[in-house]
C-alpha cells in the first residue's frame, strides 16, 4: 500500500500544481521585465546575457546614526534646495519692500524749432527758439496696494520656513529609520537563512517518511512549499539589505563599509 493516495490528495495535489504554474509564469513574465529594466538603464543590448547570482554573504558592519546624520547634513542636495527655497523666499520679501517705497521720475524734454520745404533743410541751423521741461512723477496715494503685497510675502516667506522646518526634521527621522533598519537588516538575513536551510532539512526528512510510507504525501507537499517560500523570504531580505545599502550611501554621500568618501570616477575622453 506504500505510494497509494487517496482521490482528496490527488486533487489537492492537482490544485498545487496548476497554482504554481501560474506562479510560474508570472515570475517569469516579471523575470523578464526586470531584465528589460537593466538593459535599458544600463544602456546594453540584448546579445548580453544578465545572469543573477545570489550572494550567501554580505558585508556586516554598523553604522553609527550620528555620523550618519552629520555626513547627510554635509552631502544631501536635499538640504541645499531647502535653503535655496528658504533665500527665494526672502529675497522676494525684499524686493516688495523695495517695490512699495516712494519712487519719484524725473523727466526733462528739450526741443529745437526749424522749418523748411526739405525733410534735410529742417535739421539744419535752428532757430533759437527753444523748448525746455523739467517735472517730477509722486505717486501720491497706493489705496495699500503696496503694503498688502509685503505682507502677502511675510506670509509667504513664514509658511515655507514652517514647511521647511518639517521637511528637515522629517529628512532626519528618515536618516535615522534608514540607519536603524540597516544595522538591523543582516541579523534578518542570518534568521532568513537559518529558517531556509532547516525548510530544506525538513523537505529531504519528509520525503524519506514518506517512502518509507510514514507521512501523506500532503505532508510531503507541505515541506515543499515551505521550503520554496522561506528561499523566496530569503532573497527578498537580501534584496532590502542592499536596498539600505545603496539608500545610505546616495543619502551621506560616505561609504561606511569602508569609512571613506564616495568618489566619482574620472572619465577620460579620447580624442
Amino acid at each position: 500500500k506504500i505510494g497509494t493516495i487517496t482521490e482528496n490528495e490527488m486533487l489537492q495535489l492537482e490544485i498545487n500544481f496548476l497554482s504554481e504554474q501560474t506562479s510560474k509564469l508570472n515570475a517569469a513574465i516579471e523575470v523578464s521585465d526586470n531584465v528589460q529594466d537593466l538593459r535599458s538603464f544600463l544602456g546594453i543590448n540584448n546579445t548580453v546575457e544578465i545572469e543573477t547570482i545570489v550572494s550567501d554573504s554580505v558585508p556586516v558592519f554598523i553604522v553609527p546614526e550620528k555620523d550618519a546624520l552629520k555626513y547627510a547634513h554635509r552631502n544631501s542636495p536635499d538640504l541645499e534646495s531647502f535653503a535655496l527655497q528658504e533665500l527665494e523666499a526672502e529675497s522676494m520679501v525684499a524686493n516688495t519692500k523695495a517695490a512699495n517705497r516712494l519712487k519719484a521720475d524725473l523727466y526733462v524734454e528739450f526741443g529745437l524749432t526749424q522749418t523748411d520745404q526739405t525733410l534735410r533743410s529742417a535739421y539744419r541751423s535752428p532757430l533759437d527758439q527753444q523748448l525746455v521741461s523739467l517735472g517730477v512723477r509722486i505717486p501720491i496715494l497706493d489705496w495699500g496696494v503696496g503694503r498688502g503685497r509685503v505682507e502677502v510675502a511675510k506670509s509667504n516667506l513664514s509658511k515655507i520656513k514652517t514647511n521647511l522646518a518639517q521637511a528637515r526634521t522629517d529628512f532626519d527621522a528618515n536618516v535615522f529609520k534608514i540607519v536603524k533598519q540597516f544595522n538591523l537588516q543582516s541579523d534578518k538575513i542570518r534568521i532568513a537563512r537559518m529558517t531556509a536551510d532547516r525548510a530544506v532539512r525538513r523537505n529531504e526528512v519528509a520525503y524519506r517518511l514518506y517512502l518509507l510510507g510514514k507521512s501523506t504525501v500532503l505532508d510531503l507537499n507541505a515541506s515543499i512549499s515551505e521550503k520554496d517560500s522561506s528561499q523566496r523570504a530569503y532573497i527578498n531580505e537580501l534584496k532590502i539589505y542592499w536596498s539600505l545599502y545603496y539608500g545610505l550611501r546616495s543619502i551621506t554621500g560616505y561609504d561606511f563599509a569602508s569609512n571613506g568618501p564616495i568618489y566619482l570616477p574620472e572619465v577620460q575622453f579620447n580624442n
